[in-house]
């Protein structure tokens, strides 16, 4: 159970505030999540991963040199606004464009898709890529549905390696969709996860039981199996991950032991010890595996192997070197090249009109009747909050009733702040 927080509501606001603090050599703040202390180089292309928080160390923990450029930072399980989206990668952005990429969600495939169109239109030079790695969650043939899962780290690290190695924005993007098409990942959990102020987890696995395939937020797996010994369980995961194996003739991999959050180092190292073995008996020759915590979910018990096929750029981008808050790789730490940043504030903010030009006293009025609107809709849906969460659960991830009530509010906030400013209900 997570146990420790003030306000859940403020949960991650108030976790980002000791993150930042922590690391700022790394990291400095901007509305909507965290971007590198320094500024991006020119010709350097900046990568913004991102999506709910409770994945730590995805997704701000991997924000520094040889990794991504900036994270956006939603609420628990929640995907962030394409407003924070857009901040962020303006922040982010140099002058070689940029990469948003996260796993593959609805929330985060509409909204950092919608911030995509926003940025172009202020003249950035903005695209964004989903992660699709899950093998539990669509068949063969059908990669495009799959969610993203702890392979959202092999591919996040290349594209950023790409990124920090020169190439343009097509190469960067041609690299995210190679180290994605190479990539699979296969998780199981031993039981459910709990999120901050709630009194029950949000979602139960059978006493002595597992599930197979169960996504990071508690999304369905494919079934429940009797709980296995660790050597049986490093079985499971190799033989499910290697036979959905993509179309490659490579017998270099990647290797990722991830653990969810309550699965600890020690028992991951006792699985790693088969399921390396059972790799190398099959032909494969594991280059630089991480046995650890890279993608989480709160304090869920479980974990999940993921393998990328390497050929020669991906092996390239994988071993490259990183220096990040959570993740460090290579023999000694990269120094970031760009300007140490003097308001991060300032850049990532967007173009702005003054809205009171664009209104008369009609549509004054209008503005201040659309505000007492989402007013009620704010009150309505607190009142219905964990209800909301309640049936979310049953097939989700249990994160709708926070995320409406979060956004209405916000809504309600920036509504009565325009009415009060002079806007019309159009700009309200």
């Amino acid at each position: 159970m997570t146990k420790l927080f003030n306000d859940p509501a403020r949960f991650t606001e108030d976790m980002l505030v000791g993150f930042l603090d922590a690391n700022a050599k790394y990291v400095t703040g901007v509305p909507g999540g965290v971007v590198r202390a320094n500024q991006t180089p020119s010709g350097k292309v900046a990568v913004v991963i991102g999506g709910g928080s409770g994945h730590y160390p995805a997704f701000c923990g991997t924000v520094g040199p040889g990794f991504a450029d900036g994270a956006v930072v939603g609420n628990i399980f929640t995907s962030p606004s394409a407003e924070d989206a857009a901040s962020v990668a303006r922040a982010a952005h140099g002058d070689a464009g940029v990469l948003l990429t996260t796993g593959n969600y609805a929330g985060d495939v509409m909204n950092f898709g919608l911030a995509v169109t926003q940025l172009r239109g202020e003249g950035i030079d903005a695209h964004y890529f989903a992660v699709t790695d899950d093998i539990a969650s669509a068949p063969a043939g059908e990669e495009a549905k799959r969610r993203g899962i702890a392979g959202d780290f092999t591919v996040f690290k290349c594209a950023s390696a790409a990124a920090e190695d020169g190439l343009d924005i097509a190469g960067v993007i041609r690299v995210a969709e190679s180290a994605n098409a190479a990539t699979r990942t296969l998780g199981v959990a031993f039981d459910g996860c709990t999120l901050p102020g709630a009194d029950a987890p949000l979602f139960t696995v059978p006493d002595k039981q597992m599930g197979v395939g169960l996504g990071i937020h508690g999304e369905p797996g494919v079934r429940d199996e009797p709980m296995p010994s660790a050597a049986d369980l490093a079985v499971t995961l190799v033989d499910g991950v290697l036979d959905d194996q993509p179309k490659t003739d490579s017998r270099r991999i990647a290797v990722i032991l991830n653990g969810l959050g309550r699965t600890k180092y020690e028992e991951l190292f006792v699985v790693w010890g088969t399921a390396s073995r059972l790799l190398r008996e099959r032909g494969y020759e594991v280059v630089e595996p991480e046995v650890g915590e890279l993608v989480t979910s709160l304090d869920m018990a479980g974990c999940s192997l993921t393998v990328m096929w390497l050929d020669d750029e991906l092996e390239k981008y994988w071993t490259a070197p990183a220096d990040s808050p959570a993740y460090r790789k290579g023999v000694a730490a990269q120094s970031d090249s760009g300007e140490r940043r003097t308001d991060p504030a300032a850049d990532a903010e967007a173009p702005t009109q003054d809205v009171a030009e664009l209104a008369d006293d009609d549509g004054r009025a209008g503005g201040r009747f659309v505000v007492k609107a989402l007013d009620a809709v704010a009150g309505m849906l607190a009142g219905v909050e964990e209800e909301l969460g309640r049936i979310d659960a049953v097939a989700g991830d249990g994160d709708h009733g926070r995320g409406m009530v979060k956004g209405s509010s916000a809504a309600r906030a920036a509504g009565s702040a325009a009415a009060k400013g002079g806007a019309g209900q159009g700009s309200v």
